[in-house]
């Protein structure tokens, strides 16, 4: 947990920080997937687990299978962090990479499961691994008591679900509020449409919620538990970053500074007095964090 005096005066609220990005892997990821892991039966664990992900649940996975004493083989897209895919298989994980505009992720790792017999672990659509993610909200209100609202950001929909349900389960008047990148607010559009629909592949600097279209599971529970979401820019991103690295002393990746770059960019209508945010990892190497981070123009 982190708090800022700076933080509160400047957008008019009790901040509480939980900082993922100290999580194991660098984020919150590894909660849901060492949840749906630990649960597999010793059969399972010795054939091995299959997972697709752009970075931080391959990074979950591959250290889970380690921990285990098994296996994992993980489809991530050519144009991952290399960071991300470096500690990827630095854990020990085979890597079999797509194209993530032209391929389909969930395809290619369902084939690759049947035909090795290995365990597929998904980034969300998974009702322990959603459940998982929730123990991230659970102990931050655990630790702070009720709070009016929580934040997290939203890519699949499995971190925002299970803080949700966790939230909502001890105090249900806490407004829980999603946060995606402009170019990627399929949950957002989903909401308002009252069903699932997909977007194009989102060309944003937050590459953990570049997906077009939330899950099927997720998206059931976020419909009734939410209480809204919001956009930010890659802009507002970056200044949250930025903010975070020099007023905070922590680094965040990009879809971690979603749910603070919606807190200091104004975005939340009738910001409440206490305040939950969950910053979701901080998996950025450093050339890329300087570029994203750079002095702005």
């Amino acid at each position: 947990m982190l708090r800022s005096r700076t933080l509160d005066a400047l957008v008019g609220a009790e901040v509480h920080l939980k900082c993922e990005n100290h999580q194991r892997v660098g984020a919150f990821k590894f909660r849901g997937a060492y949840n749906a892991a630990s649960r597999l039966t010793p059969e399972q664990l010795a054939r091995g687990i299959a997972a697709y992900s752009s970075g931080n649940h391959a990074q979950a996975v591959a250290l889970a299978a380690r921990e285990l004493g098994t296996t994992a083989v993980i489809v991530m897209p050519e144009d991952a962090p290399p960071a991300k895919r470096d500690a990827t298989a630095g854990y020990g994980a085979e890597i079999i990479t797509y194209d993530r505009y032209t391929g389909d992720r969930v395809a290619v790792a369902e084939a690759l499961a049947a035909e090795r017999g290995l365990t597929l672990i998904p980034p969300y659509e998974h009702p322990h691994v959603i459940a998982g993610q929730g123990t991230a909200a659970l102990e931050l209100v655990e630790e702070t008591g009720e709070l009016d609202a929580l934040l997290a950001p939203v890519g699949g929909g499995g971190l925002i679900a299970g803080s949700a349900t966790a939230v909502k389960g001890l105090h249900p008047g806490t407004r829980v509020i999603g946060v995606e990148p402009e170019a990627g607010d399929d949950t957002r559009r989903s909401l308002a449409a009252g069903r699932r629909v997909t977007v194009p592949v989102p060309r944003t600097i937050a590459d953990g919620q570049a997906l077009p279209t939330p899950g099927e599971l997720t998206f059931s529970l976020n419909r009734r538990l939410l209480d809204g979401i919001v956009v930010v820019s890659d802009d507002e991103i970056r200044d949250a970053m930025r903010f975070a690295f020099e007023r905070l002393k922590t680094v965040l990746e990009p879809s971690g500074a979603t749910p603070l770059a919606a807190l200091l960019s104004g975005r939340i209508d009738a910001l409440p007095r206490r305040v939950g945010v969950i910053l979701s990892g901080g998996n950025v190497d450093a050339a890329r964090f300087a570029a994203l981070c750079g002095t702005p123009g």
